[in-house]
């Protein structure tokens, strides 16, 4: 597994519908990018000018939406993840 450094996040995207409403199939090259996933690990926090870690405002198991273009996408043992840093989390899903 991987194990994010710093303030930084680890997230394993959530995919969209590839249906609308009305019953149409949404082609890849017209989806958006998506902007929501799940936390699956979260790095100790940042270190501020004391040497002591700030606390992290999400958790493992979280629900998050994300700016649309940040981060890093990997790819292991097929599953796509995203790394990004916290400060990129724009809000808790509940």
């Amino acid at each position: 597994m991987i194990k994010p450094l710093g303030d930084r996040i680890v997230i394993k995207v959530i995919e969209e519908t590839e249906q609308t409403s009305g019953g149409i199939f949404i082609p890849d090259s017209a989806k958006e990018k998506p902007q929501r996933g799940e936390i699956v690990a979260v790095g100790l926090g940042k270190l501020n000018d004391k040497g002591e870690r700030e606390p992290m405002d999400v958790k493992v198991g979280d629900t998050i939406l994300y700016a649309k273009y940040s981060g890093t996408d990997v790819k292991i043992d097929g599953v796509e993840y995203k790394i990004l840093s916290v400060k990129d989390a724009l809000a808790v899903i509940e």
